[in-house]
């Protein structure tokens, strides 16, 4: 049965679609099946994978409104092991149209349990806010995985979310847990951003990610020809990064296929 986790964090440019693409994306290399759902209408997950969804096809928000079957739904990317359950611009009325219906937190959910045995780690890109859509997901998650920008209000923000992550976890779903919380943008020649990271690191003791996510062109060139950076320029930092957090992701989890993999490289 796959995990499920959800990237969120109500402040925008925070880079969470550019963790869940590039982090769903490392652990595709690492051969693990994963399956990356877009639920922000803007769809820059699902673009950001390649899979560009028009007005003929199914997206998540026919899975959330008009109950689609999520497997009719999900695309193969061209990343092998990397498959995506679009979004589209409709999306933006699920947060209307939920309103009305009987256990609307727990629609993402049931969708997610049609396909959780088919994968190895689930993502959900969340929308920058904590309307109807983002509870649905923290709702369906096993645990959450913040991103933070090395910037002077991440504290702040961070603080808010925490909130949010307590309240699902009282009224909603008691499983719910914290992944982790991953320093994104870092650039190591502002004072700033160091003070950023050790202040998130004394107030986070244990839940931080040493891997830190360093400000990188080819992280935002990729998305323009619709590619993981992996498969952009394996060579460059933000490759390096992010195969460096999809590592730190696998050993924290125990993941057994990871820990046989490394022995076997090892040994040869």
């Amino acid at each position: 049965m796959g995990k499920v986790i959800a990237i969120a964090n109500q402040k925008g440019g925070v880079g969470k679609t550019t963790t869940a693409i590039n982090l769903a994306a490392s652990l595709a290399v690492f051969e693990r099946k994963v399956l990356l759902i877009d639920a922000d209408p803007q769809a820059n997950s699902s673009t950001g994978v390649g899979v560009m969804v028009d007005e003929e096809q199914y997206s998540i928000y026919d899975c959330m409104v008009n109950g689609v079957d999520p497997k009719e739904v999900i695309v193969e990317t061209t990343t092998p092991f990397l498959s995506v359950l679009p979004s589209h611009i409709d999306l933006v009325g699920a947060e209307v149209e939920l309103v009305g219906r009987e256990k609307r937190e727990f629609i993402m959910r049931s969708i997610v349990d049609q396909v959780k045995d088919d994968y190895d780690y689930i993502f959900i890109d969340c929308l920058p806010s904590l309307g109807m859509v983002t509870i649905n997901a923290l709702s369906a998650a096993d645990s959450v995985l913040v991103p933070v920008q090395c910037e002077f209000f991440a504290l702040e923000g961070l603080g808010k979310l925490m909130n949010t992550i307590n309240l699902v976890r009282k009224n909603l779903n008691e499983k719910l847990e914290v992944e982790g919380i991953l320093l994104s943008m870092y650039d190591q020649r502002l004072r700033l951003a160091k003070e950023v990271v050790a202040q998130v690191r004394e107030y986070f003791k244990g839940v931080v990610y040493d891997t830190i996510i360093h400000r990188n062109s080819k992280i935002g060139e990729a998305p323009n020809l619709h590619l993981p950076v992996i498969l952009y320029d394996a060579a460059c930092k933000g490759s390096v990064n992010f195969m460096n957090l999809a590592k730190e992701f696998l050993k924290r989890n125990n993941d057994p296929h990871f820990a046989e993999k490394l022995e076997k490289e090892e040994i040869d």
